[in-house]
């Protein structure tokens, strides 16, 4: 059986975003990203693959198509495929994100 610890995947940048692997494969990413106060993760998209984000500690600030939200612990938020997303953290806390993506882009 491969488990992993999530706690040991939360590392953070002073230089921006950290994104840290916990599982991949050729079908699907499963990943941590840790933001720092003021760090972003540019709105973007991915045509083929569907993307989950779900708040593990702190509260970021998530674009969706057109929408934006506050999303706290406890909270996902789903972007479709081609869907523009991204993640910014205008807090004074760490943001900590479990992200899923499927599959996995190209």
């Amino acid at each position: 059986m491969n488990s992993k610890s999530i706690a040991a995947s939360v590392s953070f940048s002073e230089e921006k975003m950290k994104k840290n692997a916990i599982f991949d494969s050729p079908h699907l990413f499963y990943d941590t990203y840790c933001l720092l106060p003021s760090q972003a993760q540019k709105v973007h998209a991915h045509e083929g693959s569907d993307k989950i984000y779900y708040v593990l500690e702190g509260t970021g600030r998530f674009t969706v198509g057109d929408e934006e939200q506050d999303l706290s612990a406890g909270n996902a938020v789903i972007a479709r495929a081609g869907e523009p997303h991204g993640v910014r953290n205008d807090t004074e806390e760490n943001l900590v994100i479990l992200v899923t993506m499927a599959p996995r882009p190209t």
